[in-house]
Order: structure tokens, then C-alpha cells, then sequence
């Protein structure tokens, strides 16, 4: 079989080009400071089973993305941003392949199933959560491949009862990754689709295996929580109780929030908007039962995240897994008949397209007025990037003069593919903090003069992630604890001065340094910011 009909390979492939390169390009954000911060407690602090963070009990999160993280860390180190978000990319990858082989194996049709994994790895949240170490992507990439098994349990006689087992593993790894949140925004809308199109036939055959893939994820998903419950009870409520008022009274969103979601696919909006058009495609697509399974499956999926109050863009990640598959449908009736389109259906693809051409046209421009100031330092990625983009652009309107959709199609995949590789080593180069000053400054003063460091009022993750260890916090949620050493440096944002000065009026407050954890120049995040205090006992207070 020639390269480019194996359709599996070059899937993995472009996997490899879309989640493993330049993967430590981006700094540490917020979330992936919490659970890289919670790895490496795992390993320093010995914390594998009752996870923390900053010292303190984590248990929002099952812990097995962290294991992996963990691992990871002790392979290739602490600091390596690459080995701290492989996980992330692996799952990534998992979850575009078992999207690849889903299309497959109910349509039968491997180009759309191509077409299908193609779509999903360079939709934005996907491509994001891919690239990025937050467990979103593992829980989503497990049920995946459940559904896959299920799919075959339902559909497949052979096996069935090895494939239900499997099945039940993967849905308690997803469990084990993030909750149930997989089980309600995946799996819930894939079966109510199932039995919507497909129905469930010769059920009384699939009760039993049905059971032992309940039983499995059970046993895989349980016993953790089951534990960490029994020997932690008061830390477990406090946290369930905070978690579930979450759930209804913070990022509380309409209804109708969700309703934008085709836009989370970034690239792919428009032709994700036309894909869910039933009237329209019903009686163009190849196989019309698989497009209804998957329309109902992507608008279920939407449905059944509108009905919780707590909202968030990145939680829609789940239904942007079935809507690559909804979207390929529409992409590969474009393969078949674009040139025998009629003008009035061929504008919504040149308005698309033609939009992502004049972006790689306008970019060498465009980059040398926004970059000029960073120039010295990124003028031969920009150079490069500027050349593959403007070259895409003129090759996307050739072909669509041309009437050859296909080429466009993968020139498309290529305008990501050349930014990964050639536009993201400017990220670290461009909009510097010139005032930036690591938290490990504080070691400085500590190695002249031994004393505890302490946090005010609270701990920013970004913060401790970059500190290397757990720093105590004073309040504890009713109370100060004051230190009873002789002198100690304080951690306190600049809107906690006058508060921290009052619960130490009895002391000597002495600022002594900035600590400035703001990664760009252009914003200024409180959070990230910290005035460094020595406080010492007043010899006259004594």
C-alpha cells in the first residue's frame, strides 16, 4: 500500500506534527501549574494517593493523569516542559486515532474516516488541550475509546465479551481522569444517538456483557475515591461541598451560552456550521444514518452541557470529538461534488476558504508591524513563517480557481501544521516581562540569612510551580497563624497591604523586593505579582 493511501499512518503522523512539536514553546499557565505542581508533590512529598497541591489535599481531580505526569517527571526531569505535557500529547493523539477508527468502522469509508481525524487534530480545542498539561484530554481521550469498544459490542458478535471488558477499563481510566465529566458529556449523548438511529437490537445478547463493562469501570474507577474517602472523610467533604456549590453558583452561563459552540473547532467553524444543516445535507452525504447518529450525537452533547449552570468554553471540548465526525460528512460530500456545485453553494467554501488564503497572504505584513520591536530576535522564524503561509495562501486560491476542493482541504491542515512548526518558537521571544522576577529570587535572601517564607493570605499555582516546593499559607480560612520565628519573609499582593499590615501591627513590616511573575509585558495579573516582606518581632513589643 502506497503512503498516502494508508490513511492510519499519515494520521499519526500529522498527530506527531500537531502535538509533539515545538511542545514547550508556551509558558506554564494556571492550570497546568496546579497539576504539574501536584506531580511533583507526588514524587518530592511522596503523595501518590492523597494527591496536593502546594501541600494541601487535592482530591477535585482523580489522580491518573497525574501518575503519568509523575512518571514522566522522574524520566526526564522536573523542568521539561516537553515531558510534562507528553501526556497530554499521547492522549491527544488516542483520541484522534479512536476518531479515525470510530468513522471507520460505522461508515465503512476510509477517506471520510481520514477526512474525520484530519478535522479533529487541528480543531482548536482539541489541537489545545493536546498541546497543553490539563487532564480535559485524557478523561475525553479514554471515553473514546470506550465508545470505540461499545460500538464494537453493540455491532459485533466476535468478541463481544472481551470488547465489553476493555470497554469498562477505559470508561474507569476516563472516570479516573476527570470524574464522570466524560460519562455525561460523552458517552450519555453518544448512547441516547446510538439508540436513536440504530436502536438497540437483540438487546437481551448485550445485557450481560453490558454488566461486566459496568462492573469493570467500577473496580477501575472506584477504589480510589472509595480509599482517599474512608481515610480522609473531612478533607473529601469539604472539597465535594465546595466542588458541588461550583457546580451551581460559579461561571454560572444561560442556557443558550453554548449555542456558539461550532466556533471552539477554530478553522473548521464554518464548515462544522454547515455540517449540522440536516436539511440541507440529509440527502448528500454518503451515509445518511451515520450523519443522523452523529448530528444527534454532537447537539446531545450540547444539550445535556447547557442544562448545567456552571459553564466554561473548554468544557465544550467534548462535543467538538463527534462533530469532527458531523463535519467530515459535509468535507467529503465537498470531495465528491465540488466542482459540480452550483455558485450558490460554492460561496460558503470560498468565503472560508478564501478567509484562511488572505490570513496567510496579509501575514508577512501583518507580522512585521506587530513584530518589528522583536525583530532582531525572531526575524528568521518570522522570515520562515511569513514564506510557508503566503505560499499556502496562493496555492489554496489557485485550487479553488481550479475547482479542486481536495488540495484545499489538506492545504488547510498544512496552514496549522506550519504554525506549530514554524510560528510557535516566536512565542517565547515576543512580548517579554522586562520586570520579570522569578519567585526563586526569595532563595537569595534565604541562603543569606536562613528564616521560613510564608504566603499571606493565599497560593497562586503558576507561583509554587516555579518556587520548586510548598509554601505555607497563614490563613486558614478563619484565622491568621502567626509565626512564631524571631523573623520570616511574607509573600502578600499589593491589594492585601493594608489587611497584612494590621494583623501585623505588633511587628517591624519592612519591604525588601518585587516579585514579578508576569510573563508578557502587556498585562499585569495581581495574581502573578507578590511585594516581598521581612517581618521581625518588635524587641519593644516583647
Amino acid at each position: 500500500m502506497k503512503l498516502r493511501d494508508n490513511y492510519l499512518l499519515l494520521l499519526i503522523l500529522v498527530c506527531i506534527a500537531i502535538f509533539f512539536v515545538n511542545l514547550d514553546a508556551i509558558y506554564v499557565n494556571i492550570m497546568e501549574a496546579r497539576n504539574f505542581a501536584t506531580a511533583r508533590e507526588m514524587i518530592s512529598l511522596d503523595h501518590w494517593i492523597f494527591t496536593t497541591l502546594n501541600d494541601e489535599p487535592r482530591y477535585e481531580k482523580p489522580p491518573l493523569p497525574t501518575w503519568f505526569t509523575a512518571i514522566s517527571m522522574m524520566l526526564f526531569g522536573m523542568k521539561n516542559l516537553f515531558a510534562l505535557r507528553l501526556p497530554a500529547a499521547i492522549m491527544g493523539s488516542l483520541a484522534v486515532i479512536f476518531i479515525y477508527k470510530l468513522g471507520l468502522k460505522f461508515t465503512g469509508h476510509r477517506k471520510f474516516a481520514f477526512i474525520s481525524g484530519l478535522i479533529a487534530s487541528t480543531s482548536f480545542y482539541i489541537l489545545y488541550s493536546g498541546r497543553d498539561g490539563q487532564w480535559d484530554i485524557h478523561t475525553h481521550a479514554w471515553m473514546v475509546m470506550a465508545i470505540y469498544g461499545l460500538y464494537k459490542v453493540f455491532t459485533e458478535q466476535s468478541d463481544k465479551y472481551l470488547n465489553s471488558v476493555l470497554a469498562g477499563i477505559l470508561i474507569g481510566c476516563s472516570f479516573l481522569s476527570k470524574g464522570p465529566v466524560s460519562m455525561y458529556a460523552l458517552l450519555l449523548p453518544f448512547l441516547i444517538a446510538y439508540g436513536a438511529v440504530y436502536k438497540y437490537r437483540n438487546f437481551k445478547s448485550l445485557w450481560k456483557p453490558l454488566l461486566l463493562t459496568i462492573g469493570f469501570a467500577f473496580l477501575v474507577a472506584a477504589p480510589w475515591s472509595l480509599y482517599v474517602y474512608l481515610e480522609d472523610t473531612h478533607a473529601v467533604s469539604r472539597i465535594t461541598d465546595k466542588e458541588t456549590g461550583r457546580w451551581l453558583d460559579y461561571n454560572v452561563r444561560p442556557f443558550y451560552y453554548y449555542w456558539s459552540f461550532v466556533i471552539q473547532s477554530g478553522i473548521w467553524t464554518i464548515p462544522a456550521f454547515v455540517g449540522l444543516l440536516y436539511p440541507y445535507l440529509k440527502n448528500r452525504v454518503f451515509n445518511k444514518p451515520g450523519y443522523k447518529f452523529t448530528l444527534i450525537w454532537t447537539l446531545g452533547s450540547v444539550l445535556l452541557l447547557s442544562i448545567i449552570p456552571e459553564k466554561k468554553s473548554r468544557y465544550l471540548l467534548p462535543v467538538l470529538i463527534p462533530m469532527a465526525l458531523n463535519t467530515a460528512f459535509y468535507i467529503e460530500y465537498l470531495f465528491r461534488r465540488f466542482d459540480m456545485l452550483p455558485g450558490k453553494e460554492k460561496w460558503v467554501v470560498y468565503f472560508n476558504f478564501i478567509l484562511i488564503a488572505i490570513i496567510g497572504l496579509i501575514f508577512p505584513i501583518g507580522g512585521y508591524i506587530y513584530f518589528q520591536d522583536e525583530l532582531p530576535d525572531i526575524w528568521p522564524w518570522l522570515l520562515v513563517t511569513s514564506l510557508v503561509l503566503f505560499g499556502i495562501g496562493i496555492l489554496i486560491l489557485f485550487y479553488l480557481r481550479a475547482n479542486r476542493f481536495k488540495p484545499v482541504f489538506y492545504l488547510t491542515v498544512w496552514f496549522i501544521i506550519s504554525i506549530i512548526f514554524f510560528g510557535l518558537p516566536m512565542a517565547r521571544k515576543i512580548e517579554v516581562n522586562p520586570d520579570y522576577t522569578s519567585i526563586r529570587k526569595v532563595d537569595i535572601y534565604i541562603e543569606k540569612d536562613p528564616m521560613p517564607l510564608y504566603e499571606f493570605h493565599g497560593f497562586t499555582p503558576e507561583i509554587i510551580w516555579e518556587y520548586g516546593k510548598p509554601i505555607k499559607v497563614l490563613w486558614d480560612g478563619k484565622n491568621f497563624a502567626i509565626p512564631e520565628s524571631a523573623k520570616f519573609l511574607l509573600l502578600a499582593t499589593e491589594g492585601q497591604k493594608t489587611e497584612m499590615e494590621e494583623v501585623f501591627s505588633k511587628f517591624e513590616i519592612r519591604k525588601i523586593d518585587e516579585i514579578d511573575m508576569n510573563p508578557v509585558g502587556n498585562t499585569h495579573k495581581e495574581r502573578l505579582y507578590r511585594d516581598l516582606y521581612l517581618i521581625s518581632k518588635n524587641v519593644n513589643n516583647d
